[in-house]
């Protein structure tokens, strides 16, 4: 059995080798190569002149749905192409336009102006353009700008004199008919009639460069780009110093004008690496200095309280081997009997109990065996897709410089490893004497898969019903599918080829043809108490990662600390494994032997934990309003469920798995 175990694990690494290849040898890196740009008339083929800025789509922490930069009916660049865009930034609504705003490296521009939107009273469309523009404000939605792949950031102060740098700035303002004011319209004391909006129509864009003139390399490199928003109202002849705001007034009661101007300035600073350039971006993220503090501090006690339960069962253990074996011993010592009475083994006058009487059962197949072997199939491909994704991260190959190649690599690797999720549930179904093995590869290929894919489309409608960016072009999702049934499946198919081509794994003990009865079990051993109880030391090491997570996908904000969850991630595999084990050597214990459903849900509990967390982030932490938007909120937080449902279910099934064929392959049975 040991060489087939071995032979099984080879099988499964060599495939990930191959994975791993494909992958990297596909991966292509954007962005990472600098950039030189030189004044116009001094550079060559290798210095750029000009300096591109881009446009992305907007969005809220009010609200779950981003648009385009269009729909606002900004001033918008007609004559260049828009760039290309990878699969991971489609899946998640990035829209990179060009802009109007043109400038040359290190000339600078003073109060140039864009264009000037009109609206005119009395006409629809220009009233429903005005109305989304307020609407905008009063969700307090957010540009997101782009020089040389890098965020123009808005940097202010905040207290105890640190400065906050945010990778995007509001559209405009609202003050209430209370009085009360957006956190934009705190930064100007003229921002103060009520029932009022006020629009930032003025952008000043400060360019700092790092020269190569003293290190043996031509031009200059950005290494930030930064802005201040403005809201001016403009008169003949255009001027940008001073003057009332521009408002927008409650009611569309009276023509409006709004004039779109901007400044840059460059500043030389060599004190700046290129290569460092994020930093000042990431380090002054809310909350980040505190929270390094609190993840040491539960990492420390995740791993104390792992130690703590391996050493439990590793000396627990032990004593119950060692005195089951010297019991087995001493079978043929005939203990002395009373007068009249005829003697008896030593076993027999010991009666046992424990988790070595339940040896003939604890390997008798599961109920739902199909639904089981799909789940830990899909699982597979999940722990190894995560694996590898997490690994490539810490590498730097996925950061945020790298925009949508942490999606984009997720969903190749998934599609890539569909050979271990066919060959998982295929080998196991086959042990738990399984015979409909065309069932059970269909519904590993398509299950899963395409409870995720309809919960993607319906979300997917809402978006295209709102109009929102999100939504999935529909070129976008028949390449999804192509990939899905053009690779996967088959990849699939294969793996679960070699997976029935392989014989049942042996287990270490014969199973009893007639299953003996399961005696009364406590609370504390039925299964429900110990489910419930399994998930919630994994939940306790990743909720504090799991708030930056949902910070990142919920308000926006850059999740760059792939080390610190990779680290997570470990403590997360020993947990999860360590808590199931646990709990399925005392239900062993108890003479309870159904342990192969147990052991997946103990630990998929924790995903249970996860949606309660999220739904306590969404009312506690987030400002989302609309019925749109929370539906969508929650249909995507149970995607998530599904997936970490499926991946901390693997872990414990297979660390129980090995766990229960390694304490029966010791014992002596008889």
């Amino acid at each position: 059995m040991k060489r087939r175990i071995e032979s099984d694990l080879v099988f499964i690494f060599l495939l990930l080798l191959c994975a791993c290849s494909v992958c990297c040898s596909a991966f292509y890196l954007p962005g990472l190569a600098p950039v030189s740009f030189c004044k116009e008339g001094e550079g060559g083929d290798d210095c750029q002149t000009n300096i591109q800025l881009f446009v992305n789509r907007l969005d809220s922490v009010e609200s779950v749905l981003p648009y385009e930069y269009d729909v606002f009916d900004f001033c918008k660049d007609d004559k260049e192409k828009r760039p290309s865009e990878n699969l991971g930034q489609v899946l998640f609504g990035e829209r990179i336009e060009t802009s109007p705003y043109k400038f040359n490296f290190n000339e600078k521009v003073t109060c140039k102006e864009v264009c000037t939107k009109s609206y005119k009273k009395g006409n629809e469309d220009d009233a429903a353009k005005l109305d989304f523009l307020k609407r905008g404000m009063q969700l307090n939605y957010q540009h997101h700008w782009i020089v040389d792949n890098m965020p123009v950031t808005w940097c202010y102060d905040v207290e105890d004199g640190q400065k906050y740098c945010n990778p995007g700035f509001p559209i405009g303002c609202l003050v209430t008919t209370d009085g009360r004011a957006k956190d934009a319209c705190v930064i100007n004391a003229d921002f103060n009639k009520k029932n009022t909006f006020y629009v930032f129509n003025h952008i000043d864009i400060k360019i700092t460069y790092h020269s190569g003139a003293n290190e043996g390399w031509r031009g200059a490199r950005l290494v930030a780009a930064t802005l201040e928003p403005k809201s001016i109202q403009h008169k003949d002849p255009i001027t940008c110093e001073g003057g009332p705001p521009t408002e927008l007034p409650g009611e569309f009661d009276s023509d409006v004008q709004i004039k779109y101007t901007y400044s840059v300035s460059f500043e030389e600073n060599n004190d700046i690496k290129w290569a460092s350039r994020w930093d000042y971006i990431l380090v002054s993220m809310p909350h980040t200095n505190i929270q390094w503090f609190s993840i040491m501090n539960s990492l420390v006690i995740v791993l104390f309280l792992s130690g703590m339960v391996a050493m439990i069962m590793l000396r627990t253990l032990h004593k119950d081997i060692a005195r089951y074996n010297q019991m087995d011993q001493a079978d043929i010592i005939k203990v002395p009997a009373p007068p009249g009475k005829t003697s008896v083994p030593y076993e027999d006058a010991q009666e046992e109990s424990g988790w070595k009487q339940v040896h003939g059962d604890v390997f008798r197949p599961p109920r739902k065996g199909m639904l089981l072997s799909v789940f830990l199939g899909q699982g597979t491909q999940i722990f190894i897709m995560t694996f590898i994704t997490l690994f490539l991260a810490c590498l730097g190959f996925l950061s945020p410089a790298n925009r949508g190649a942490l999606m984009t690599c997720s969903v190749v690797l998934w599609v890539l490893l569909g050979t271990p999720a066919g060959y998982v549930s295929a080998r196991l179904y086959k042990t738990f004497g399984g015979e409909k093995w065309k069932t059970n590869v269909l519904l590993t290929a398509l299950l899963c898969p395409g409870i995720v894919f309809a919960d993607f489309f319906l979300m997917n409608l809402i978006l295209w019903v709102e109009g929102s960016s999100a939504a999935i072009p529909f070129g976008t999702l028949v390449a999804i599918l192509a990939l899905w049934f053009g690779i996967s499946v088959p990849l699939t198919f294969i793996g679960a080829y070699f997976g029935f081509k392989k014989p049942a794994i042996e287990q270490p003990v014969r199973t009893n043809q007639i299953p003996r009865q399961i005696p009364e079990q406590s609370f504390f051993t039925k299964p429900v108490p110990g489910i419930i109880m399994g998930g919630i030391l994994p939940f306790g090491c990743i909720f504090i990662q799991l708030f930056f997570i949902l910070n990142s996908i919920w308000s926006h904000q850059m999740y760059y600390m792939f080390g610190f969850l990779f680290l997570v991630f470990i403590i997360l595999l020993i947990t999860c494994s360590e808590a199931t084990i646990l709990l399925c050597y005392f239900h062993l214990c108890a003479e309870d032997y159904h342990w192969w459903w147990r052991s997946f849900l103990t630990s998929g509990f924790t995903a249970v934990y996860l949606l309660i967390y999220a739904v306590h982030y969404f009312f506690s932490k987030l400002q989302i309003i609309g019925a749109a938007s929370t539906f969508l909120y929650f249909g995507y937080t149970m995607i998530m469920v599904l997936i970490f449902f499926l991946f901390t279910g693997t872990i414990g099934f297979f660390a129980c798995f090995w766990f229960v064929n390694k304490i029966y392959s010791v014992v002596k049975v008889d």
